[in-house]
């Protein structure tokens, strides 16, 4: 996925109210970003960061600039803008890249099904009937030793999800859970249990139940961010 126009360059000066955050780019200005980012963003949220952020062509929009970017303790860069994970795996798929998911004629995005009111995010399907539910979520957290954490907050929504792909499959359909994980500092995947535990058990029961689990690591810079390598999920 390439970035439509240069991104600019600032400092993140505090991120509030969830959805914005104060900038002071480099020319000096200070700036109010939309913050595309629902979770905590557990460190990757300290003021003083280097950041960056894309530029709306909207004129009618009230925040023009979009917090993309960070670059985190280490000096590793971070896609923080949750809305680009589901384009970041249709390209992918697209690509080649996700090699547990190909093979399908086609690609639907925002697909209601289950019993709870959901959505998949992507739904696979051959012109057979062979169909496959895809639930993508964003990685942006981080603990020791290259550990990705999922979530980095309460999810209530994410748990949801979880049950409707688990009744997926007990219809006898096939369902994939999809960490997009937007930096290259992490070498696994594995659930914060930590800070959900609830998502953690449900994650584990779904898994037992037969919905598979990938994540894909992306590489992250101010051109583009990229899905390139599957690193392992672990649910010690």
């Amino acid at each position: 996925m390439l970035f439509p126009s240069p991104l600019a360059e600032g400092r993140l000066l505090r991120r509030y109210k969830r959805f914005l955050a104060d900038v002071r780019l480099r020319d000096g200005r200070a700036v109010t970003a939309h913050c595309p980012n629902t979770g905590s963003m557990i460190g990757c949220a300290e003021p003083g960061s280097r950041v960056w952020l894309s530029r709306s062509a909207n004129a009618q929009r009230k925040y023009p600039h979009t917090w993309e970017l960070v670059e985190v303790d280490g000096g590793a860069m971070v896609g923080i803008n949750t809305g680009r994970s589901n384009a970041l795996v249709r390209e992918a798929l697209q690509d080649g890249v996700i090699s547990e998911l190909a093979g399908y004629a086609s690609i639907r995005g925002e697909v209601r099904f289950g019993h709870e009111g959901s959505r998949a995010d992507l739904l696979l399907s051959d012109p057979d009937g062979r169909t496959c539910y895809v639930e993508v979520k964003n990685v942006t957290a981080a603990a020791r030793d290259g550990i990705a954490l999922f979530p980095d907050a309460v999810t209530a929504r994410g748990t949801k999800h979880l049950r409707e792909l688990t009744s997926v499959v007990e219809a006898g359909q096939r369902a994939v859970l999809c960490f997009a994980v937007q930096r290259q500092d992490v070498n696994e995947v594995r659930p914060a249990d930590d800070i959900d535990r609830r998502y953690g058990e449900t994650l584990r029961e779904a898994l037992a139940a037969g919905v598979e689990a990938v994540a894909y690591r992306a590489e992250v810079s101010t051109v583009a961010v990229r899905l390139r390598t599957r690193i392992p999920v672990v649910c010690p």
